[in-house]
């Protein structure tokens, strides 16, 4: 391994690091928006038995994901400690993702329900051997504060690209790849994606370097990580405000399908899909071309007489994801003339105000969720890749301030606070859905689309809200972040003299 740890990076290595977390992208995209619209409506689980099967699951992560951050930062190998698992875990992952969405035949509903406990609960395993070292790499390729934001950019790029695809595409391809059986388009639908997220993860492997090492001498002790962490103040703050969010986020998604498919109007999202020439008409049949052919090769031309949800969902979605990347883009010069932590408190509270708003559409109001759906995404974004820019930066808080680093340990916590916030907030949403009394019978009724308002827009935007009350306490600013790097500098060049 290079001894020089603040390298300015390539565009290969920048871009085939990226490409790791599309491949994961596609499962946690799933479980932010889609498991109400599969668990609930497709494999008939009760949303509070939903909701309660993604919070249990999440008790599992807390032993897990340590236990992979101690095994990953004492694993030694010619290529590293944390890039040799993106090769080891790539096709378990993939054959359990497909595994998870696949509705086995002949079951009753328990066992559908134990069924996708158990399938969730391994492939969330999976997720952890592979996700934990793999966002530990964006501590180790690069010590350069600058470069990590630039990588981190490049990586939630890439990782915005997936969302668009899984958000925008999935429903249609179901639509289209099942004809009529939602198991069978669900199961082909999660199998493409499951055989290109193996591709993925090898191009990555082969694309990265492992440059920053702990401090020599350090010796391995699991209880040590543990009181270095609780003594870390900005690591505290970020796992608070990374749990909160990313329980909006789960939240959102399932609030957001429901909202879409039972509250809005048909006839005004029929009438929007129409406007972008996506119904096929007479008219729009009569001049096709290779733009048409390519629409209605991923489900997204629908006739006058089918349910405009499904391509109307995603198409929101691929607006805000489109918008997001911008965000992703910008978040790198914003970062350098603002900080990184002035960028994502301000950003991360206008998302919170926008998607509170959410409350307040009527069912006809199409241009208004556009608006905030531009407002929203564009808000969000430039956090996107600051979190784990700031996680990596949380890694040299605790060598500068103790002389330890424990890079694998402390991102494996955000790991965990990421898919305890998943569980928390889909338990949440499939909770609240059946305290509002929601299934696709009473979908209809009064007070089950007030609660529908409700929880995207005040309950999600309150919990935005509760991050950012979290980033008040993050201490790490520009100045400090600028002490901090050039300290570790001297201090790594006193050490290889």
């Amino acid at each position: 391994m290079s001894t020089n740890a603040s390298v300015k990076l390539s565009f290969r290595e920048k871009a085939g690091y990226s490409l790791g977390d599309a491949s994961a992208n596609f499962v946690f995209q799933m479980f932010i928006v889609f498991p109400t619209a599969f668990y609930v409506d497709v494999m008939g689980i009760s949303a509070a038995a939903m909701g309660t099967m993604l919070l249990l699951v999440r008790f599992s992560d807390a032993i897990t994901d340590p236990i992979m951050g101690y095994i990953a930062d004492r694993t030694n190998t010619r290529w590293g400690k944390f890039r040799p698992w993106l090769l080891w875990s790539a096709i378990p992952f993939a054959l359990l993702f497909w595994v998870a969405f696949t509705v086995p035949e002949g079951m009753s509903d328990e066992g559908r329900l134990w069924y996708a406990a158990i399938t969730y609960t391994v492939l969330m395993m999976a997720y952890t051997m592979n996700n934990v070292p793999y966002s530990a790499l964006n501590g180790v390729i690069t010590s350069d504060g600058i470069e990590r934001t630039s990588v981190s950019s490049y990586r939630f790029f890439a990782a915005m690209v997936a969302a668009f695809f899984v958000q925008g595409f999935t429903l249609p391809l179901v639509d289209k790849f099942g004809d009529g059986d939602a198991a069978k388009g669900w199961s082909m639908t999660i199998g493409i994606m499951a055989v290109t997220s193996i591709i993925f993860f090898v191009i990555s492997f082969f694309s990265v370097k492992e440059r920053v090492q702990p401090p020599k001498g350090q010796k391995p002790d699991l209880k040590q990580d543990f009181r270095d962490i609780v003594k870390n103040r900005p690591w505290i703050a970020m796992f608070g405000m990374t749990l909160f969010v990313f329980m909006t986020l789960a939240l959102r998604g399932n609030a957001g399908y429901v909202h879409a498919k039972y509250y809005l109007s048909p006839d005004a999202l029929l009438a929007f899909i129409d406007s972008l020439g996506l119904v096929a008409t007479p008219e729009v049949l009569q001049n096709q071309g290779i733009g048409f052919w390519i629409l209605d090769l991923f489900g997204l031309i629908i006739t006058p007489e089918d349910s405009p949800t499904s391509v109307g969902f995603s198409l929101f979605n691929m607006i805000g994801s489109l918008v997001s990347i911008i965000g992703v883009l910008a978040a790198k010069p914003l970062a350098r003339i603002f900080g990184k932590k002035t960028v994502f408190t301000v950003g991360l509270a206008l998302a919170a105000i926008f998607q509170s708003m959410y409350f307040y559409i009527g069912p006809e109001d199409i241009s208004m969720i556009l608006v905030l759906t531009l407002l929203t995404s564009m808000s969000y974004g430039p956090t996107i890749p600051l979190l784990w820019a700031m996680i990596a930066d949380t890694a040299d808080y605790g060598e500068w301030k103790r002389g330890r680093r424990s890079t694998g340990f402390v991102f494996a916590g955000m790991v965990f606070a990421l898919k305890a916030g998943l569980g928390v907030g889909g338990a949440l949403a499939g909770w609240l859905l059946a305290m509002y009394g929601y299934s696709p019978e009473t979908a209809s009724d009064p007070e089950v689309q007030l609660g529908m308002r409700k929880m995207l827009g005040f309950w999600s935007g309150g919990f935005f809200g509760v991050g950012v009350l979290f980033m008040l306490f993050y201490p790490i600013t520009k100045k400090v972040a600028n002490t901090m790097e050039e300290e570790l500098k001297t201090r790594h060049s006193a050490q290889e003299a």
